[in-house]
């Protein structure tokens, strides 16, 4: 993947710099909050290689990446040069958004940029909960005690953290936050607030633990960003820097406690104990419903209002149970993308349904249900319904988590309690999740693109594993020049999936056979041929990318499924330029397919090459 200069196409597809407004990305998507929606060019992003997806949840413009976006999203910044995590001036009128989506769009962008602060010192605390339980470790020891303070400052501390990535979000000078959270959380009034109810000026101060506390830091950063922008408004410039942040803090710090902190303490109790009742008196029911609904919620962007629910049990009650049901519908997406591997005849799909199923097993789970179970709707369906009765399995032995961590197996340490059944009762949900979804995906089937039946010989041969080879002298099919695969800007080919080999760049509008051999498959578009050589090395010449889209249009095939080749003779002729002129990249892969059967590719050296020149030597 060219990350640079798919940082440059996304740019452009969303309208532009001057449409963006904020960009910022989470574990798999790019994030945009743009000026206007309609700017973005939606199809032709869709069908950008390099892009999974995209969606509109929260108000927010997402484009699917996968596990490289950061590095998309460095390049992408790169290429701006406005600040992309900054409230930037709009140049056109900014559409305002629903209440409810500026809601999701603020939770998720708050709590996007944290989570990797909680997973990790969430695993800490899951690896000395594991060492205590085998006894490598007492909870009396320094080593304990020094680890333990790791894993839970960052929940302990959890409102100042908070309170930076709220006031990023919000506009507002992220340290000003920091000094309210801390404000609060000072040792003095922590223990002035627990000797009981206190006062300010006169003013009850009712006592309330902001320690790991969620939702009265966010209410106070939320009303300090407008309370700065008031004072900043009627203030000297020259006094700004003064005046300013002193008289934020002294308006926000007393409100906080007297109001902001006793209420968010409450919605919080509030939340907290009507999750614990429904869990006690509905637990089954719940979980299916949110363990068969989670995958959706996901898409939708909507799963970010269960994290502040989800911190706050843990912060009050000790434990959760919508973590695990998150944990059980992605082990069901994972499932559901295997499924697609088990079931599907084609080279690339399966490779890209394993790849992106262990993915979500790791608990990444867009490029599995956006690159595969979506695209093929039985998968994710089935992987619902394995969220679900994973769900149920989940409620009747009420499993919870005990820490914010990975929702994929890294994070089962999360499930480590008093009782160690509660862990068991985690993997074997995920395992539930995992087959049902496999199981139902792979005998509901699905439909993608394969040849004809007719097309296909039946005198090909068939190759096995078992099958001895030898060396396969790979002759090039086209002139241009030699590139290596990592360039090809498609997963499939550039992270090796489908096979190993090397590119060509084509200077002409023709392929020939790199090999005695077979023709065994020609696409109905035209754009890929696969041969077995007489000596059994499975090939696929790919010519250009995405080309598939072209419907045949340009391509003139030659041959026929079936039909025997020798090194040099012509298998298609396509019009390179007119192709190129429609925006696809014409990089042609040159791959092996059967790789299992092989140790590896030589090159033979050359950057520029004709037709019928050695291009790679396959070793058996």
């Amino acid at each position: 993947m060219d990350k640079q200069q798919l940082s440059k196409d996304i740019l452009k597809l969303v309208g532009g710099e001057e449409n963006i407004d904020q960009v910022t990305h989470c574990m798999t998507r790019l994030r945009f909050n743009l000026n206007d929606n309609n700017q973005a060019d939606r199809a032709t992003l869709k069908n950008t290689p390099g892009v999974m997806g995209v969606t509109e949840n929260g108000g927010q413009f997402q484009v699917i990446i996968g596990s490289e976006v950061s590095e998309v999203y460095k390049a992408l910044v790169k290429n701006m040069s406005m600040k992309p995590n900054a409230e930037s001036a709009p140049k056109g009128g900014k559409k305002q958004r629903n209440p409810i989506s500026a809601l999701f769009d603020f939770i998720s962008g708050m709590f996007t940029p944290i989570l990797p602060a909680i997973a990790g010192a969430g695993m800490i605390k899951g690896i000395v909960s594991i060492l205590v339980a085998l006894g490598w470790m007492t909870n009396t020891s320094s080593t304990y005690i020094i680890l333990s303070a790791v894993g839970d400052g960052a929940f302990y501390f959890l409102p100042i953290i908070l309170a930076i990535s709220a006031a990023k979000k919000m506009g507002s000078n992220v340290y000003v936050g920091a000094a309210l959270a801390a404000g609060l959380m000072h040792p003095t009034i922590t223990a002035l607030l627990q000797e009981g109810n206190t006062s300010f000026a006169g003013i009850t101060v009712i006592a309330t633990s902001y320690a790991s506390s969620v939702i009265p830091i966010v209410i106070a950063i939320w009303i300090a960003a407008y309370v700065e922008r008031a004072i900043d408004r009627i203030t000297q410039s020259s006094l700004k820097l003064i005046v300013v942040p002193t008289v934020t803090l002294l308006i926000m710090v007393p409100l906080t406690l007297i109001l902001i902190g006793p209420l968010g303490g409450i919605i919080g109790n509030g939340l907290s104990g009507g999750i614990r009742w429904l869990f006690d008196n509905a637990s089954i029911l719940a979980s299916i419903l949110i363990g068969g609904t989670m995958s959706v919620l996901i898409i939708t962007g909507m799963h970010y209002a269960l994290l502040p629910l989800a911190v706050g049990s843990i912060a009050t009650l000790g434990y959760d149970f919508i973590v695990p049901l998150m944990f059980a519908a992605n082990m069901a997406q994972g499932g559901a993308a295997f499924g697609v591997g088990f079931k599907s005849k084609n080279t690339q799909t399966k490779s890209l349904s394993y790849s992106t199923g262990l993915t979500a097993l790791m608990g990444i789970t867009e490029p599995a249900m956006y690159g595969i179970n979506m695209k093929f709707k039985k998968p994710f369906i089935a992987a619902l319904i394995g969220g679900a009765i994973a769900g149920a399995f989940l409620g009747t032995f009420s499993v919870k988590a005990y820490f914010i961590s990975t929702v994929g197996l890294p994070g089962a340490a999360s499930y480590v309690g008093p009782d160690i059944s509660n862990l068991l009762f985690a993997l074997i949900a995920a395992l539930i999740a995992f087959v049902v979804a496999s199981v139902i995906t792979y005998f509901l089937g699905f439909q993608e693109e394969v040849p004809a039946p007719s097309a296909i010989s039946t005198t090909t041969p068939v190759v096995t594993e078992d099958t001895k080879l030898q060396d396969q002298q790979i002759f090039s099919p086209m002139n241009g020049e030699v590139k290596p695969l990592s360039l090809v800007p498609d997963p499939a080919f550039s992270e090796e999936m489908m096979g190993k080999g090397f590119a060509i760049q084509p200077a002409e509008g023709r392929a020939v056979s790199p090999v005695n051999g077979t023709v065994i498959s020609v696409s109905k578009s035209g754009h890929a041929i696969g041969l077995v050589s007489d000596l059994g090395a499975e090939m696929l010449i790919h010519i250009g990318i995405d080309t598939v889209k072209l419907k045949g249009q340009f391509f003139s095939p030659k041959v026929r499924a079936g039909a025997k080749v020798s090194v040099g003779d012509l298998l298609m002729e396509f019009d390179r330029e007119e192709i190129e002129k429609a925006g696809y990249n014409m990089i042609t892969p040159v791959i092996i397919t059967n790789m299992v059967q092989y140790t590896d590719v030589q090159s033979a050296g050359r950057t520029t090459i004709h037709e019928k020149e050695l291009m790679y030597t396959v070793k058996a």
